[in-house]
């Protein structure tokens, strides 16, 4: 197979994981599905990563990530 093929569907999967990410923290419904919402809570994590408390809020959302992971 060719790599750039090879390539595109691993991107693909990848965006499709995160999607499946989306939906399961229910932040589609939650924000009716309005992507400028989605996309700004985002942007907001992103800034967060960016700052000072950068390996604090890393060890807090993997925390409460592992725990909505686990039923």
């Amino acid at each position: 197979m060719r790599e750039w093929v090879v390539k595109r569907r691993e991107r693909t999967r990848q965006l499709v994981e995160l999607g499946g990410l989306v939906v399961k923290a229910e932040l589609v419904e939650l924000t009716d599905d309005d992507r400028a919402v989605l996309f700004g809570l985002l942007v907001d994590a992103a800034a967060k990563l960016r700052g000072d408390e950068r390996e604090q809020h890393l060890r807090l959302w993997r925390r409460r990530g592992r725990r909505a992971f686990d039923p």
